[in-house]
């Protein structure tokens, strides 16, 4: 299985060049505050924002993007490290029923699925900036109509520079690295109405510079010197060369073909156009007569809330599915499939974050149960927020419509996905014997203390 590549960005551009070079990455946006970064950065230099050098500026904010996003990765790291319980596994296509057909250690699960916390090397989180120069000054994102105007006037006939900063986390070993590529882009002589039918468009108001290389942008670019994929915003030779110094080979990254295809499914609704495809995504035709999403399987977390005192479980954090997606409309744990090179606990953990805002942080996992149809399996995590902790549920991406937490009396008022329906009662029987034996725990360890 290819080395998983996690990139530290929501923008298009990027991940189409990886897609380009053969790789899907995993996409988790790291919702840095780049000028809150930019500002400190001239706090602790005691100088004004304007006078940090654009290629300062992009490295400052690069590593900040990964080394945000690779700080979520190792809480979902150690919230499995940290699970509890067990493993409870049915196979209904073997034996006719979903009754409990093998169980095991939440621990010696994590060991034999080979996930992101027993790899050696690996994942590797990218982040990228990226800032524009001319003539001695440092252009970002516009943002506004007169003010992309007033630099594309400016622009017009001259040659700036592109700057791209990129850091690279090894998240098993730590290592991290960076690098800074630099292009030379010289514009055309651009007219008012050439100026005025660009920022119609609306595409140079949210771009490094105010324009690009891929889109409508292009025509007013007469040359370059330099990498290309640098003024896109991530430079292929420069993160080739970066993976390579790891003792990684670079087609070791390599998990597309010229074949592959976003996935799609003729029963439900089209995904939106900025849903991002991510590894692991795609239908499986199963032996069960159904279709079921996610190539290496699915999970989800079902996240509890307990009356710490009565060990009582009151309420469960579930998510109303986008219409779009599989089984749209219904209500479910917060999941989706798992990604290449995760195991079904990572995955839960991730996709409940991006889905709903259960940070791994906040919770303990205290279970699972995998109904297995063999080559596709669903994993429903149990879990419960931490003392002192509390998750406040929000959409995080567009795959919800809604999520919150329901009182435990009301959930089969909802119509339910299918694992869930099919399951609910043994699962209200499972959460409750949890919630008691964590009850039980407290009070054996108050009364040692």
């Amino acid at each position: 299985m290819a080395l998983p590549l996690i990139l530290a960005s929501h923008s298009r551009p990027r991940r189409d060049l990886l897609y380009s070079a053969g790789i899907c990455p995993m996409i988790r946006e790291s919702h840095v505050d780049e000028r809150a970064v930019i500002l400190d950065m001239a706090k602790r230099q005691n100088v004004n924002p304007d006078q940090i050098p654009a290629q300062e500026r992009v490295a400052a904010l690069s590593r900040a993007k990964a080394q945000t996003v690779a700080e979520s990765f190792k809480a979902v790291k150690e919230a499995a490290k940290n699970a509890r319980g067990y493993r409870q596994i049915s196979t209904p296509l073997k034996d006719g029923h979903g009754t409990i057909s093998a169980v095991e250690s939440m621990q010696d699960a994590i060991k034999s699925q080979q996930g992101m916390a027993t790899i050696q090397v690996g994942p590797l989180v990218v982040g990228c900036d990226s800032m524009f120069t001319l003539d001695g000054v440092t252009y970002g994102k516009p943002h506004d109509k007169d003010r992309a105007r007033t630099r594309l006037h400016l622009m017009s006939g001259k040659t700036g520079t592109l700057w791209t900063g990129h850091c690279l986390i090894d998240l098993a070993s730590g290592k991290e690295l960076h690098a800074v590529s630099s292009s030379q882009v010289t514009f055309c002589e651009l007219s008012d109405a050439d100026i005025e039918s660009y920022i119609a468009t609306g595409e140079p108001l949210e771009v490094a510079g105010s324009f690009t290389l891929e889109g409508f942008g292009s025509a007013f670019i007469s040359s370059i010197q330099g990498d290309p994929s640098g003024v896109i915003g991530l430079s292929i030779p420069t993160l080739r060369g970066m993976i390579e110094s790891l003792g990684i080979a670079w087609t070791d990254l390599w998990n597309l073909t010229r074949e592959d295809k976003s996935p799609s499914n003729p029963d439900n609704p089209v995904a939106p156009k900025d849903n991002v495809h991510q590894p692991g995504d795609g239908w499986i035709e199963c032996l069960c007569g159904h279709r079921h999403w996610g190539l290496n399987g699915a999970s989800g977390v079902l996240l509890a809330r307990r009356n710490e005192q009565t060990g009582e479980v009151t309420d469960v954090l579930l998510q109303h599915r986008a219409l779009w997606s599989a089984e749209g409309g219904t209500w479910g744990a917060p999941g989706g499939a798992t990604s290449d090179g995760e195991s079904p606990l990572e995955g839960a953990l991730r996709e409940s974050f991006e889905e709903a805002n259960i940070h791994p942080d906040d919770i303990e996992v205290e279970g699972s149960y995998l109904e297995d149809h063999g080559p596709w399996g669903y994993t429903t995590v149990f879990a419960f927020e931490k003392p002192g902790h509390s998750v406040v549920p929000k959409a995080n991406d567009d795959e919800s419509l809604e999520v919150g937490w329901i009182p435990l009396k009301d959930v089969m008022n909802y119509r339910l996905i299918s694992p869930l329906q099919n399951d609910w009662s043994e699962f209200v029987k499972r959460l409750q014997e949890i919630s008691r034996r964590m009850l039980n725990n407290q009070i054996s360890s108050a009364q040692r203390q």
